[in-house]
């Protein structure tokens, strides 16, 4: 070996620390919260030895995000090369699997997560949406090309929901030892395969009347401009600026709804939380089959997403907060998980529910209701109900079987 193909190899061994560190930063405080000092301290250098490498700090996020996607890619080739749509499905999710339980012993960094994509200044935005992009299309071929208009809108769906858990697990695996890793896999493969839906159940799901999140209006036109706002560009990107601007209001309006930032980024996950019980609480008071409490819940769950009026915070926002608010979230966030797997729990011993681990089923039903927002435009081309049902289908029925209507 040349001398200057060892400095070669440890340029790229110092690179690629460097990016594992900036991801780590990233999912902690996002990618505008992220700083060359911190991402140096994580790898034990001074602040010149990173711009060495990364010139700026865009430049870094972009690169880790380059990164994510590129693993992606390679994720998919390989999931690819099984033969059936169901089998390249379980190959997909084993992967991801594997990268969990190798974190978990040290033996791997995390990558970035793609939330704040959307964040990003061009020219960086424009190609990283666009690998974003070749990543989705890639995804919804694991089922094979899409024989029409109506295959592909399903297909969609089964995409989206699945990239969604795929990065969902990083907030819920850590209660589980990795030698149970296994288990958790097949008992959530199961729940992609066969849905949650009991023998002789249909997809009908009845409206729910939910009671007032907030009685003061204009408080909560506030709250739904910021939840849309920080949803689209995330914590940091949505600026108290930007968000008084989308209501053509002062920021000192802004000052006169809440004190800080951080206070409305708690405040929009109160709203989104209490929307969230509402409905559930509005299922069990209407009654039914746990089956039907369920099928109505994520309906209406869905269907606020869809609409510019009721959005609900995605968790990805959580990155930046401080630990304090956002542990109280995520707290929160268990609570609301839990309270759908006593339904599950509930519709598995009436009958309408199959027999499924209602943990892990109510992981995925969190992961569904809270990445329904990305799908507004997807929903938008199509009958509300429609929309509904085929995003709604791909955890109640299945990925493998006809959609729910």
């Amino acid at each position: 070996m040349t001398t200057t193909d060892g400095a070669t190899k440890r340029y790229r061994a110092k690179r690629d620390a460097i990016l594992a560190a900036a991801a780590e930063a990233i999912n902690e405080a996002s990618a505008k919260g992220m700083t060359f000092a911190d991402v140096a301290r994580r790898v034990g250098l001074n602040t010149t030895s990173v711009t060495y490498y990364f010139k700026r700090k865009e430049d870094l996020a972009a690169a880790a995000f380059d990164h994510t996607l590129d693993w992606l890619q390679a994720t998919l080739d390989e999931s690819l090369a099984e033969p059936t749509p169901q089998d390249r499905v379980a190959k997909f999710l084993a992967i991801h699997f594997d990268r969990q339980r190798r974190i978990e012993a040290g033996e791997e960094r995390p990558v970035a997560m793609l939330s704040d994509l959307r964040a990003m200044e061009d020219p960086f935005k424009a190609r990283l949406l666009a690998g974003w992009r070749e990543v989705f299309r890639k995804t919804r071929t694991l089922w094979g090309e899409p024989r029409d208009r109506i295959a592909k809108d399903v297909q969609g769906a089964r995409a989206h929901m699945l990239l969604e858990n795929s990065f969902w697990l990083t907030v819920w695996l850590d209660r589980y030892e990795p030698d149970q890793y296994d288990r958790v896999q097949a008992r959530l493969m199961d729940v992609f395969t066969h849905g949650l839906a009991g023998p002789g159940q249909r997809w009908d799901p009845q409206p729910l009347l939910l009671e007032q999140a907030d009685a003061e209006p204009a408080r909560d036109a506030f709250l739904r401009a910021a939840t849309r706002l920080i949803n689209e560009l995330g914590y940091r990107g949505a600026s108290v600026q930007r968000i008084a601007s989308e209501l053509n209001v002062t920021k000192g309006s802004f000052y006169h709804h809440l004190d800080a930032k951080d206070d409305l980024v708690a405040a929009c996950y109160q709203r989104s939380f209490d929307t969230i019980s509402a409905a559930q609480r509005a299922a069990d008071r209407d009654g039914g089959s746990h089956w039907q409490r369920l099928s109505s819940t994520l309906a209406t769950l869905v269907d606020a997403q869809f609409t510019e009026q009721g959005p609900l915070l995605r968790t990805t926002a959580l990155a930046g907060l401080p630990g304090g608010v956002r542990q109280a979230m995520v707290d929160r966030s268990n609570r609301i998980a839990r309270r759908f797997a006593g339904t599950i729990s509930d519709g598995i011993a009436e009958g309408s529910v199959r027999a499924v681990d209602p943990l892990i089923a109510a992981q995925a039903l969190m992961a569904l209701q809270n990445a329904a927002f990305d799908m507004r435009s997807w929903a938008s081309t199509m009958p509300r109900d429609r929309a509904v049902g085929f995003y709604a289908s791909t955890v109640m029925t299945g990925l493998f079987t006809d959609p729910a209507i």
